[in-house]
């Protein structure tokens, strides 16, 4: 299992959640080795630039993560609905994973994170 960091645009999604809810998605939330080898279900993968991001479902939140140093760096923690909403208003016919790596928007929202200050 590796160490989890959250930024602080992470932190602050997730802590916008009440106390009960941050406790269960965070005890749903533990990535291995194996569970980035086989993606697919909670886990799914998006590649720019030859650089991977995965993405972890849990009730009705996604963890937008890369992993870096033995440490799993979340960068965002969104609500489904962000980008089902997205997905409808575009009618794409992709699944969530692959409409999400060509969207210009969904990659501002990470890179934000990404350079956000880690906490």
């Amino acid at each position: 299992m590796f160490q989890i960091v959250f930024n602080e645009i992470s932190a602050a999604e997730i802590s916008a959640l009440g106390t009960l809810e941050q406790l269960e998605l965070l005890e749903e939330f533990r990535v291995t080795e194996k569970d980035l080898a086989n993606t697919g279900g909670k886990f799914g993968k998006l590649e720019r630039d030859g650089h991977a991001m995965y993405r972890f479902r849990a009730k009705e939140y996604r963890f937008y993560f890369e992993v870096k140093d033995g440490s799993v760096i979340v960068h965002r923690v969104l609500h489904k609905g962000t980008f089902s909403d997205f997905l409808f208003r575009s009618k794409m016919p992709l699944g969530e994973d692959e409409a999400l790596a060509g969207s210009k928007h969904f990659w501002k929202l990470i890179d934000e994170g990404r350079n956000a200050r880690r906490l």
